[in-house]
């Protein structure tokens, strides 16, 4: 139903802004009391819907999925809290989520481009050196403003994590991708990759296991940040695992960059990296699971409210779009506790608006709503 809501109870704005009085009325925000009464009151704490800003909505373990399933991903993403996401490559062309008022609003980045034979088989665009440039071009007008490279992946003649790409090649990549008015953000697990990253000037990098003290001034001076995707992070030690027969340096490598995911994440955020949440979900991640990255950057050091900050307001602001504000859409979640001081209480929230819409309401007698 649309028409006019009520928010009963602290409005957070921001992380260290909170106030009281918010209304939805015809599916847009305001601060002012409308002259009539509302069609519903709904008590809690309400914050901006949740951002996973890697996700992979339209992608499987075989790579393209049918529409039917990209909407379950969605659907699932959406009922945990998540009403934005940026898309980090997709097979599946999903601009029709777009059109559907029901589903999480979506910034694509169209297909993952990658190393020839450097990659999971049917989920990139393959290219050589000589041919990235043109990919990037093509795959910057596709999108919604990104593109995603595989900046490393595992070298079976080398038997280790290897740069996808010469540094100079990468860097008229990344100029063309600017040319045609997109960022670009890149998968990079590896420590050398960083720097041939950074000096191609990306926009942003995935995963970013491989951060050493010698890149993060870099990072905080080119204004770079990170999605360090720690429940992704996670399957590290099973990969190894997987690989130690054939590639038992590869193994050792990735093991170590597990080992050293928390303090990594904590030291960049310590000296002033920008990190945001994203989750990774698609082939291996299931969907839905924002709130265990939030609490895993928690558990990785960081203060509850810079956690959730990752994953909402400054996530918002960093992708264009906009929070709780005057006139801006009702995507919001009200939840029963402050979620800066209590994270697990995004497990279980009270209600969820999408585009002025209830699309998650709780038990109105149990809660006392009108």
């Amino acid at each position: 139903m649309t028409g006019i809501f009520e928010f009963s109870g602290p409005i957070l704005t921001g992380p260290d802004q909170e106030r009281r009085g918010l209304w939805s009325v015809d599916g847009l925000l305001t601060f002012d009391r409308p002259a009539a009464a509302p069609d519903l009151v709904l008590a809690g704490w309400v914050i901006p819907g949740l951002v996973d800003a890697h996700c992979h909505i339209g992608l499987g373990p075989g790579g393209d999925v049918t529409e039917q399933l990209a909407e379950e991903q969605a659907l699932t993403d959406r009922d945990a809290g998540t009403l934005l996401v940026r898309d980090a490559g997709a097979v599946h062309d999903t601009r029709w989520i777009r059109q559907r008022a029901d589903l999480p609003r979506i910034i694509r980045s169209g297909r993952h481009i990658a190393r020839t034979r450097r990659y999971l088989r049917g989920f990139a665009v393959e290219v050589e050196p000589g041919n990235l440039v043109e990919a990037v071009r093509k795959q910057a007008r596709a999108g919604d403003g990104w593109v995603k490279l595989v900046g490393d992946w595992i070298d079976r003649d080398a038997g280790d994590l290897a740069a996808s790409f010469p540094a100079g090649t990468l860097k008229d990549a990344v100029q063309a991708a600017h040319d045609e008015g997109a960022r670009v953000t890149a998968h990079c697990f590896a420590e050398d990759t960083l720097d041939d990253m950074l000096d191609a000037g990306i926009d942003c990098i995935e995963h970013a296991t491989g951060l050493l003290p010698r890149h993060l001034e870099r990072f905080v001076e080119q204004g770079v940040p990170i999605v360090p995707t720690l429940i992704n992070i996670a399957t590290f030690p099973a990969i190894a695992a997987q690989a130690e027969a054939k590639f038992p340096r590869y193994a050792s490598h990735m093991r170590s960059l597990w080992e050293r995911r928390a303090e990594r994440v904590l030291a960049a955020f310590d000296a002033g990296v920008t990190i945001y949440a994203g989750t990774d979900a698609g082939s291996v991640i299931r969907h839905g699971r924002i709130v265990d990255e939030l609490q895993s950057l928690h558990a990785a050091g960081l203060p509850a409210t810079s956690a959730l900050d990752a994953g909402t307001w400054a996530a918002r602001a960093w992708l264009g779009a906009d929070g709780i504000t005057e006139g801006a859409s009702a995507d919001v979640l009200v939840c029963a506790e402050d979620p800066r001081s209590n994270l697990a209480t995004l497990r279980d929230l009270r209600h969820i608006v999408l585009r002025g819409e209830l699309v998650r309401r709780d038990d109105p007698t149990r809660l006392g709503i009108n």
